[in-house]
């Protein structure tokens, strides 16, 4: 023992216990080195020296000292040198991950973020590598620390079972203060795992918005739009020549196509920067900016186009205007002084008439518009002369001439010859069709926009974060049931159908196949009425709220949300107004059996959606009513009830009153309910359907006409033991409602008549003969069905095979083929023999049995 080192203990020392050794040499050596450093010893702590390990016992517990020294510890120096290794370079090891981490974050917020897209996406890249390998060095030491951990707990537990074999008193190993050591390091290490995720999800949050921020200012100067805006500063349309005027209109078209095009793709990137404002993008202010510039100059660009084209569409109105006054006057009434002076006056007052552009008279009327108007005023100008010669002829005085040949009639003028009329009526009804046909795209378009301004003005603006204390969390966690379908009704409109209308403007005969070629899309407008009556609530419960209001005043509408929510339903019964007259103007033209295929499916759309809207009033039908399928029909009636087989009681009898119930009329039942107001507001009362009961339709008949009253019809059930009078509100309605229980019903029994023929073959057993039959006896039975096909309606013909089937017997019945294979029983020749033979009476009674239905 050398007791300087002592002093090198890094703990404060009380007592020191030597212990001799027990040989004499190494006593000595002890002895001698005491001495010499006794003094020091003295100095800072007490010595005691120890003779045996019995007086050690005397200072120290034996539960402390091990098996050498006499004590009952049981503990391992090697191993615990083992544990102490792995604790301490697990230590060094989460100390240096935190280093690493340290020195990446220093690292990624000192990176410059470049100008360039790709660069990002490099930088990207490359931070997410280094990410990944940081990740997997922290699992791979947090299973280290686990592991460790493991062993630790495993250790406990093993002596835990050994010291309860023993006394009470004997001690083990204590590695408690090892597992808390352990513990505390991975508990460290988790903090910085989430801390380092943190923050890196925080940086590339920043980086991809960054990127998304370089491509949305990359999409704005690609937008275009100063461009067509010079191009359109650049056009004039002051012309001096009617080749030029046509040119200029040309350009004009062309411009304002590039410039839907143009703008299309700027309201594009206008939605997309408030997709990502509404992502609480970094950058939202500058965004918003930007989204600003390119709603002005669209405005702009939109409103400069839309001025010079009002321009020419006003002067060309006023042409169509003008030819349909001159179809619609009558040359018969030019031969007399008064219709001649008549027409010639309502022509001087339509000049009168004239738009503001044209007050100064066709004399001056400005060159840019002398391809519109030049041949229409050319025609009016044409009839003012031929009128005015005819008012001068008829008030010439009467002169006493010689009498004369009377001379050959000469050819009309032009202007008033048939083929001209023709003409200028067919240059009304074009003009008209055209009116139609631009109104029809006109009115698409501002729908379009208008359902683009409720989604950015309203929806997108229920995601800002600088209206969110205006918003009410109610309303913003329903706001898909106040807006309902509407971002898939815009996203069909603006990205399908107006192109499709759009395309059809120099062919309006397609304009039918448009409509029919989006039938199916158009179905969405189901699910939005259905849906119309919960946005109501929702809107009359939050009206008043001040991020209505706000967004109102953003969007300078002069009309509320309601108002805006409202055009879809009047969008889709705008469209068969429109086919209507468009069809009015279209008749035994190409594409009118379009247009009217295209109008019944409008019209048969807002029936389904009325219908539908009635069927999900329906309360207390036990199922799911949907599984029912479609409404084919439904309305208010009058119903009497009688039942056959129940005893009447008085007051039924007393019944004189109808009961009044609402029928909704499927494929497959009729639904009895009543109709029931709903109490409230006049705005909030909706009528529901109270269900009452059903039948069903493969088990019903109807009597057409009852006595009494042209309105009522019967419809009975089950052979009438239950039969319902209803009484119609017109004769209209009961005509219609007949018409489709008729459909209905037929349908029915073809598919039971075909069901039990089907039944009747796979139950009938087949009759094989016992040899082969000659051939005469299908020949026999050919010419017997060839003298009653006349009566019985029937046809034969032989099989090729196999030999044993005689013949195929086709019974044509109810406009369906039924084809049957009868095999008979072999018969000799003595029984083939006259009429009442019995192959005879066999067959007739076959064929007979086939042709009434029953079986064989």
């Amino acid at each position: 023992m050398i007791f300087p080192d002592i002093a090198s203990f890094p703990g404060n020392l009380h007592l020191v216990l030597v212990l001799r050794p027990t040989s004499f040499f190494h006593r000595t050596v002890t002895d001698i080195g005491f001495r010499f450093s006794q003094e020091d010893f003295m100095l800072k702590m007490p010595v005691v020296m120890l003779s045996s390990v019995t007086d050690l016992l005397k200072y120290i517990n034996e539960n402390q000292l091990t098996s050498e020294f006499g004590g009952t510890l049981d503990y391992c120096h090697s191993d615990w040198i083992v544990l102490r290794t792995a604790i301490e370079s697990f230590a060094v090891t989460v100390k240096d991950v935190a280093h690493l981490l340290q020195a990446f974050g220093t690292e990624l917020a000192e990176t410059a973020m470049p100008s360039e897209c790709d660069a990002i996406q490099s930088l990207l890249e490359s931070h997410n590598e280094k990410y990944k390998k940081l990740k997997e060095a922290i699992r791979s030491l947090s299973r280290e620390g686990r592991h460790l951990l493991a062993s630790l707990e495993t250790t406990t537990t093993t002596t835990t079972s050994t010291t309860t074999t023993r006394d009470n008193d004997d001690p083990h190993w204590d590695v408690h203060l090892d597992w808390e050591t352990v513990q505390r390091l991975l508990t460290q290490l988790r903090d910085m795992e989430l801390a380092f995720d943190g923050y890196f999800e925080k940086h590339i949050q920043k980086l991809d918005q960054y990127l998304q921020l370089l491509t949305y200012e990359q999409s704005f100067q690609e937008s275009c739009l100063s461009r067509v805006t010079s191009q359109q500063s650049e056009l004039s349309t002051t012309v001096n020549t009617l080749a030029q005027a046509e040119q200029a209109l040309q350009q004009l078209d062309t411009l304002e196509t590039l410039a839907q095009e143009v703008m299309s793709r700027a309201q594009m990137v206008v939605l997309h920067g408030h997709q990502l404002s509404a992502g609480h993008h970094y950058a939202t202010a500058l965004i918003m900016q930007r989204c600003n510039e390119l709603r002005h100059h669209c405005d702009s660009l939109d409103a400069a186009l839309g001025n010079k084209r009002c321009r020419l569409l006003q002067a060309q109105t006023w042409c169509d205007e003008a030819a349909y006054m001159l179809a619609n006057q009558l040359v018969e009434k030019f031969q007399s002084k008064e219709g001649a002076q008549t027409a010639l006056k309502a022509i001087e007052s339509f000049l009168e008439g004239s738009p503001s552009i044209m007050t100064s008279g066709p004399e001056v009327l400005a060159l840019e518009y002398e391809a519109v108007i030049t041949p229409h005023l050319q025609m009016i100008q044409n009839r003012q002369a031929g009128l005015r010669k005819l008012a001068d002829k008829h008030v010439r005085p009467v002169q006493l001439v010689a009498p004369r040949a009377e001379n050959p009639p000469r050819s009309k003028s032009p202007i008033f010859s048939p083929k001209h009329g023709t003409e200028c009526v067919f240059v009304c009804v074009c003009a008209r069709h055209s009116h139609v046909m631009r109104e029809l795209i006109e009115t698409e378009r501002i729908y379009v926009e208008e359902l683009l301004s409720v989604l950015l003005g309203y929806k997108a603006e229920m995601e800002n974060p600088h209206l969110a204390a205006l918003l009410p969390p109610v309303l913003h966690a329903k706001r898909g049931v106040l807006f309902g379908n509407m971002p898939d009704i815009y996203n069909f409109h603006s990205s399908l159908f107006l192109q499709d209308l759009e395309g059809c403007l120099d062919t309006p005969e397609g304009v039918g196949l448009c409509f029919l070629a989006r039938k199916e899309n158009f179905q969405m407008y189901e699910c939005y009425c259905q849906n119309k009556p919960r946005s109501d609530a929702l809107w009359r419960q939050f009206s008043d709220c001040a991020f209505f209001q706000e967004c109102q005043k953003k969007l300078g509408h002069k009309l509320g949300l309601d108002s805006y929510l409202l055009k879809p339903v009047q969008r889709l019964t705008k469209y068969q107004l429109l086919l209507k007259e468009l069809l009015k103007h279209s008749t035994d033209c190409e594409g009118s059996s379009e247009l009217q295929g295209a109008l019944l499916a409008m019209l048969d759309l807002l029936k389904s959606v009325n219908d539908s809207m009635h069927q999900i009033a329906i309360t207390g039908y036990e199922g799911d009513i949907c599984e029912l399928g479609r409404v084919l029909m439904q309305g208010s009636f009058s119903v009497w009830i009688s039942h056959k087989k129940v005893p009447t009681r008085m007051k039924e009898l007393a019944r004189f009153k109808p009961m009044q119930r609402h029928l909704f009329l499927y494929e497959s039942v009729l639904l009895f309910c009543k109709k029931r107001e709903e109490h409230g507001d006049s705005c909030d009362k909706t009528p529901s359907y109270g269900f009452k009961h059903c039948i069903k339709m493969t088990a019903v008949g109807i009597t057409e006409n009852v006595k009494g009253d042209p309105r009522k019809f019967e419809i009975w059930y089950s052979g009438r033991e239950e039969v319902y009078v209803v009484q119609a509100p017109s004769v209209v309605v009961k005509m219609s409602w007949l018409s489709e229980l008729r459909r209905i019903l037929t349908n029915q029994q073809k598919l039971l008549r075909g069901q039990r023929w089907n039944r009747l073959i796979r139950t009938r057993p087949v009759m094989r003969p016992k040899k082969d039959v000659p051939s005469w006896f299908c020949g026999t039975l050919r010419h017997w069905t060839s003298l009653h096909s006349h009566r019985l309606g029937l046809t034969i013909r032989t099989p090729s095979a196999p030999p044993h089937s005689l013949c195929v017997v086709n019974v044509c019945q109810a406009q369906k083929l039924w084809e049957y294979c009868i095999v008979f029983p072999a018969f000799h020749s003595a029984d083939m023999s006259g009429s009442g033979s019995l192959f005879g009476n066999f067959l007739r009674h076959v064929l007979l049995a086939l042709l009434n239905g029953r079986s064989v």
